[in-house]
């Protein structure tokens, strides 16, 4: 699912484009992103598959949810987008919804399973 833009804005991306700053900034930014079903943040869940901010401020994020059922999957994705939209340096959000590899319990760091209980 696209929620902003196109993917012609990325096909000239080169290693050299990348700005690990911008990409870090971006995933502090996403930490404070919970998912209202489970208290824990997005990228401690493993909802976050992969950021990558360029130096002319793109950011494009691969995210996924624990099912396609979801009840948020219509609004988080875009929660996402204008959240990560007030990052300092970043002019573009794209994020993609992705489904491959699949969600899974193993994907969330060692902290939000013992916050969860699951340890």
């Amino acid at each position: 699912m696209r929620v902003f833009q196109e993917e012609p804005l990325l096909a000239n991306v080169t290693a050299d484009d990348g700005d690990p700053a911008l990409t870090e900034a971006v995933f502090e930014a996403l930490r404070t992103v919970r998912d209202p079903e489970i208290p824990v943040n997005l990228v401690d869940l493993g909802l976050i598959y992969r950021v990558r901010g360029r130096r002319d401020g793109l950011v494009h994020i691969d995210m996924t949810l624990t099912t396609p059922a979801c009840p948020v999957a219509t609004t988080l994705p875009g929660q996402v987008q204008n959240l990560v939209s007030l990052v300092p340096g970043v002019s573009v959000v794209l994020v993609d919804m992705v489904w491959d590899p699949p969600w899974t319990r193993d994907r969330m760091t060692e902290s939000a399973r013992l916050e969860l209980g699951l340890v």
